[in-house]
């Protein structure tokens, strides 16, 4: 306050400039931290909502289906190809890879696919504890043994829950275990017989089209035919 001159108004206008100048750096170093900080929020809910989003499909992908084989087959198609899987040993027939039960079928091959690009995901953004398990369940798979994810999928939805500030399970609910969701092979069979169809439709117009033309032919040669018979015999009935 004893730098403030009210004796004159030269020293009025310079102490009123200088509050001014005072209050608009200050303002302009508040105004540039919220700024910062609010960016750093969006980036941190960002990453959060990314996080959660990758999470609750991989969920999906571990825990949606409550019936059935709900351990992960990890035998590929190759292994049943090979030369000693093809051939049959002590009278037991060999598994026949378009069979969807059978293993290394394509529905079991788009289950452990999907499981794989989830576990890839939950090694990735997962907690600790997640991490560890869906790294166990890596390591079955390349050992090549079934394997069960119902604890990941526990751990995953605890977690999901509490991230987005919902009550946990009730300790009394007894939720059957849960596995990968078993993909549906309705679209392809519906496209082939769309497709079916539009090459039947196609077929007939084409004989259509064909049955046409041969009708005008048939008519234009008749037509020739009776033009040169009359040149011929133009005292002809």
């Amino acid at each position: 306050m004893r730098n403030l001159d009210f004796s004159s108004w030269q020293g009025v206008l310079t102490t009123i400039l200088g509050l001014l100048l005072v209050t608009l750096i200050g303002m302009g170093i508040r105004l540039i931290m919220m700024f910062t900080i609010q960016q750093r929020r969006e980036r941190m809910n960002r990453q959060i909502n990314e996080r959660l989003r990758t999470l609750i499909a991989a969920y999906k992908v571990l825990g949606g289906s409550f019936t059935g084989d709900l351990a992960v087959d990890p035998t590929h198609l190759r292994d049943l190809r090979r030369p000693h899987a093809a051939d049959p040993v002590d009278g037991e027939q060999a598994p026949d890879p378009s069979d969807e039960g059978a293993k290394g079928s394509d529905r079991a091959r788009r289950i452990r696919d999907a499981v794989e690009a989830a576990l890839s995901d939950i090694i990735l953004l997962g907690t600790e504890e997640q991490v560890r398990l869906a790294e166990r369940a890596a390591r079955e798979l390349v050992e090549g043994r079934p394997v069960h994810v119902h604890d990941l999928v526990v751990s995953l939805r605890d977690f999901i829950r509490k991230a987005l500030d919902l009550d946990p399970i009730p300790a009394g609910l007894a939720i059957p275990a849960q596995g990968p969701a078993r993909p549906s092979g309705s679209g392809s069979r519906g496209e082939g017989r769309r497709e079916r169809a539009e090459g039947g439709k196609g077929g007939g117009g084409g004989a259509m089209m064909g049955g046409m033309g041969m009708g005008m032919g048939g008519m234009g040669l008749g037509a020739g035919l009776g033009a040169a018979h009359h040149e011929d015999d133009p005292h002809g009935a």
